[in-house]
Parts: C-alpha cells; sequence; structure tokens
C-alpha cells in the first residue's frame, strides 16, 4: 500500500550512512500519501481502557500532560494541544500498514506505531529518545528541528511525566508535509510543533538496555529453575586476610555467572521469546472452540488468505538442531524442514492457504499453526486483499 523512496538513497546506501549515526529529511517519502486514519477516529481508541494514551498541552509555557483513557477531549484545544495514542497497529488495520515499508529493519528490533494529533503549536517539546524513529507527517503541516547527539545538553521534567531536553543546535530545520518523513537515531534532541491541525505517525524501534536484559534473563532463570549451579573452592588455602575478596575469587564468581550467559542454546530461547513479547495490549480474537490439528485443513479450506494479527511479534531463530519459533512470548522448537513455513509466519504480514499448506505435513509445525490459529494471533481472511 506504502511505497517508501528514501532521497536517492537504497535501503543498504541508508543504513550505511544514516542508520544510528545522523538524522536524515526524507522529502516525499510517501507520494500522494493518503491518511489511514481520521483524527475523531485516533480519538475513540483513546477512549479505550486498553489502549495507552496521553494529551499533552503546553498553553503559555505551562507544560501539563494527562494519561487516558479518556472520556471527553475538552482539553484538545484549538492550540498547543496534542493526542498521542501508542500502539495504534495493534488495533487499526489500515494503520498497521505504514510499518511494512520499514521492514527492512528486523522484525524483533520494531516496536510500534504511535499517531499523534496535534493543533497549531502543540508537541511535546524538545527531548531526547533513545531509540531509532520514523515520523511520517500525515495530513497538515509540522515544524521540526533536529540536533546531532551531545552529552553536554541538559535534560529536566517538565512534570513527573514529562522530560525535556535544553534547546540545542539543530541540523535540520524544517517544516513537513503529507508524504515527507523523518528518521531521527538514538540522542539526537528534537522538536516538533504542529503549525495547523497536523497528524504524524512514528514507527519506532526496541533497544533494550543492560539492566533490562540482565533482568529479564534472571526472571526467566527462575522461571525456568536454570541457574542452579553453586559457588565452589575446593582448592581453598587459608589467606593472609580472611577480609578480603581474592582476584581468584571474584574470577570464579564472574565465570559462574558468564557460563550461563555463554550457554547458547538457554540464551537464544530466552533471547527470542523475551523479545517476542508484546508491550501492550492487542485486538485478538480467539476462536470459540480451540481447532484440533485433524480440523485444521478443513478450517483453511473456507478462506484463501491467512493474516498476521495487528502487533504479534513473530522472530526465528536457527539452531544446529532444530527452529527456535518465537511468537508473543512463546518459544516453539520446530525442525528444521519447516523454515519454509516459519518464514511465512514471520517475513509475511499475510500469505494465501496454498503457500501454507506444505508446511503442514510437518506434524509440529501443523501442531503450533493449529494452536496460534485457535489463539487469534494468525486469522483467515476471505478473499486477496491483504497480499
Amino acid at each position: 500500500m506504502y511505497q517508501l523512496r528514501i532521497n536517492d538513497l537504497t535501503t543498504d546506501q541508508f543504513l550505511s550512512n544514516y542508520w544510528q549515526k545522523k538524522p536524515l529529511l526524507i522529502k516525499g517519502g510517501f507520494q500522494n500519501f493518503v491518511d489511514p486514519i481520521e483524527p475523531e477516529e485516533l480519538a475513540g481508541l483513546a477512549m479505550e481502557e486498553t489502549i495507552e494514551s496521553r494529551l499533552i498541552t503546553n498553553h503559555n509555557d505551562d507544560w501539563q500532560a494527562y494519561h487516558g483513557p479518556f472520556e471527553d477531549f475538552s482539553r484538545l484545544t484549538d492550540t498547543n494541544s496534542t493526542l498521542l495514542v501508542q500502539a495504534v497497529d495493534h488495533w487499526h488495520p489500515d494503520a498497521a500498514q505504514l510499518i511494512e515499508p520499514f521492514r527492512f529493519i528486523p522484525n524483533w528490533r520494531i516496536d510500534d506505531l504511535m499517531i499523534s494529533y496535534s493543533t497549531p503549536g502543540g508537541g511535546v517539546g524538545p527531548h531526547l529518545d533513545q531509540y531509532d524513529v520514523f515520523i511520517i507527517q500525515g495530513q497538515g503541516k509540522r515544524h521540526w528541528r533536529v540536533g546531532m547527539p551531545d552529552p553536554s545538553l541538559k535534560q529536566f521534567a517538565q512534570n513527573k511525566s514529562l522530560l525535556q531536553v535544553e534547546q540545542f543546535e539543530a541540523l535540520i530545520d524544517a517544516v513537513l508535509e503529507p508524504g515527507d518523513i523523518l528518521y531521527i537515531p538514538p540522542g539526537c534532541p528534537h522538536e516538533g510543533y504542529a503549525v495547523e491541525n497536523a497528524l504524524n505517525y512514528s514507527v519506532g524501534f526496541r533497544a533494550p538496555d543492560q539492566k533490562d536484559l540482565i533482568s529479564n534473563f534472571a526472571d526467566y532463570l527462575i522461571d525456568h529453575e536454570l541457574g542452579n549451579k553453586r559457588y565452589s573452592d575446593p582448592n581453598l588455602f587459608k589467606p593472609d586476610s580472611v577480609g578480603l575478596i581474592s582476584e581468584d575469587e571474584i574470577d570464579t564468581v564472574q565465570k559462574l555467572m558468564k557460563d550461563l550467559l555463554e550457554d547458547r542454546s538457554t540464551f537464544k530461547h530466552w533471547f527470542g521469546t523475551m523479545i517476542s513479547q508484546p508491550k501492550h495490549d492487542m485486538d485478538l480474537a480467539p476462536l470459540d472452540e480451540p481447532l484440533h490439528c485433524e480440523e485444521l485443513v478443513e478450517y483453511l479450506a473456507s478462506a484463501e488468505t491467512v493474516v498476521r494479527a495487528g502487533g504479534v511479534r513473530s522472530v526465528y531463530q536457527i539452531t544446529p538442531e532444530q527452529i527456535l519459533l518465537s511468537i508473543n512470548g512463546e518459544t516453539y522448537r520446530l525442525p528444521l524442514t519447516s523454515l519454509a513455513g516459519v518464514k511465512l509466519l514471520t517475513d509475511e504480514n499475510s500469505f494465501t492457504v496454498s503457500q501454507i499448506k506444505n508446511a503442514l505435513n510437518c506434524v509440529e509445525f501443523m501442531k503450533t499453526f493449529t494452536k496460534l490459529i485457535s489463539e487469534g494471533t494468525y486469522y483467515l481472511q476471505e478473499g486477496d486483499e491483504f497480499e
């Protein structure tokens, strides 16, 4: 539906010269851009309890942030107001199509689609993000300033939920029009204010930090009753000082911990499980009665296309013995012969029933796919409108 043009660059040139290096203004990135959602629809999503939303106002330099769900939009005034809704791709199939052109970035790195609606002067102020983002201009216009990373810039809190940064020197200073796209790497200060009523679409990316990774890995070990090997020192000798922790003892403790991290099988199973966990609720529709494997082929015959539900995170890894397929925080072990079917589940947003048929000859894959269909993470669609 949306064809991405990165100025005169190929995706390889963009990745080599700009990705996580410097910001880029992409004029006319989407030609003849048509908004997939109306502001009224966005407001409707912000009224739902299961959808994360915020409303930010900046009247007379008095910054205020309000969290949804919202019963009314009296605070969304004619000027200096912004409504932001997170993970719209989980709930709005048409809007979710905006993520597809950016899938030259691996699936596990893509986070979600945030959409904002701003009245003139509306924005969230100058700030930093620690992740990559593509910001697509929809209807209206927005003035953006973007700078390069500067460790000397001071951050400060306007209130408990709105962290901003002091003014910065801009590398990009431009007004974006419908179809223009702004790429901003991590740590680049930026600010955008609506020139007129405007919709903006932000395709964000995941970038877990060390403490999050270590914490989640520890939880995984606990949940799976792993990491039970204890410290031991069979070659202990009487020390000169009983209060000293020796370098050898530190080495032993560090190795005890590193051995777990270097267990490739455990590490890959954990990482796929962790990184495929969605951070937001999803609009899934499980079947009223779970399918049995023997019912799957007949069930698939009722439609032409299988669609991955919005927001479903699906990735895979290959080991010498098997494929680890991770979908929404659950990892399945499949034989290497099921690779073609696994690629359909992870690489494609939709595929035809005929494309998946051969993969169903593998019993393990068939069982997994039956479970996924029953859970609503994949569902049937009449016709080929999603192909």
